[in-house]
């Protein structure tokens, strides 16, 4: 694959604050199609991003059909630079949103009602990444160091280095583009990005990085989230458990066997200029960030109590104020029979 640039939500919004995309008002819910519990009901997922495996397991419930079994005729709506996951949730054209916990808490601090009901990655898939020659393998190795990223980002590195008690002054901070190519030309000595992408297109070039992965040291923060308004949770609550548990379907099966997501991810978008290769080791790269002791012992999507009391915690140094409402567990209670 080529280094191209890799443009991201995460890049062009950095910390996730989102108030630049206006959410206000109320929401509403989408209209249902029948009050027969064996009708078929229509109901949009909004991606997060571009299509990509990246969102594979939902794509295996799709090509299987398992919402289908449920009654629910769902619709996966593509994400991407201009279309952001908040508005059509809020406006119930989607019924469930890919978003993360920084971009709903901003978004609830402008009005809009929502709440996290599921949690696809356990952790946060910011790293620094490094060359083996120079590496980054805990955050006081960045002192000294020049860091490429957008400026955008910079109040996640500072809140790493708030975590770990690093100087951030003693970091120089250079403004690149989303690609790898800086490091590679020896113009900065690591950078800010997902483990499952700029790493990603550095080993399909055959070349090996170092990555820290933010999350080990602090940074926690939800990503990747299912989101819904109120108003789903009090009147579409039955769609929202079908649609979550045809996303648990699709998860497991995913985790079982990542080649075939990726491949079906690159049939399933011929249009979409999805590379095989990049797509396998994206995939495999996931699992580690979507899979934990916790999700073994309750099921895909969930999330513990700590979890949420890290993720508050991180979200103010961020300067962003919640509390635990913010995550409602009762459509995974229902999906996976707590």
């Amino acid at each position: 694959m080529n280094d191209r640039l890799i443009l991201s939500r995460r890049t062009l919004l950095g910390a996730g604050l989102v108030g630049a995309i206006g959410i206000v008002g109320a929401a509403c819910s989408m209209p249902g199609t029948g009050d027969s519990p064996s009708a078929t009901r229509a109901a949009s997922l909004q991606l997060s991003w571009l299509h990509s495996v990246q969102f594979g397991g939902s794509y295996i419930a799709l090509d299987r059909g398992w919402w289908q079994e449920s009654g629910l005729e769902v619709d996966l709506l593509q994400g991407g630079p201009n279309a952001p996951v908040e508005p059509p949730v809020v406006a119930g054209t989607a019924l469930v949103g890919v978003s993360a916990a920084d971009y709903t808490a901003a978004a609830v601090a402008e009005g809009a009602p929502f709440r996290i009901i599921g949690v696809a990655m356990q952790k946060n898939p910011f790293v620094i990444a490094s060359l083996p020659n120079r590496p980054v393998n805990e955050p006081a190795d960045m002192a000294g160091m020049r860091i490429g990223m957008a400026t955008a980002n910079t109040p996640v590195l500072e809140t790493l280095c708030t975590l770990n008690d690093v100087d951030i002054e003693a970091i120089e901070i250079v403004p690149t583009q989303y690609s790898a190519q800086p490091l590679l030309a020896g113009e900065v000595d690591c950078l800010l990005c997902w483990e499952t992408d700029l790493p990603v297109a550095m080993a399909v070039q055959g070349v090996d990085s170092v990555t820290m992965l933010m999350a080990d040291y602090g940074y926690a923060l939800h990503s990747q989230t299912y989101i819904a308004t109120e108003d789903s949770l009090a009147n579409r609550r039955d769609d929202l458990v079908a649609l979550m548990s045809g996303e648990v379907r699709g998860w497991e099966a995913y985790r079982e066997d990542t080649d075939a997501a990726a491949q079906l991810a690159v049939d399933m978008f011929p249009d979409a200029g999805l590379d095989l290769e990049t797509q396998r080791l994206q995939a495999e790269r996931q699992v580690p960030l979507m899979f934990s002791g916790t999700t073994d012992a309750n099921g895909f999507g969930w999330w513990s109590d700590e979890s949420v009391a890290q993720n508050i915690e991180t979200l103010a140094l961020l300067g962003q104020d919640v509390d635990a409402s913010l995550w409602d567990r009762s459509v995974l209670e229902q999906v996976h029979g707590a």
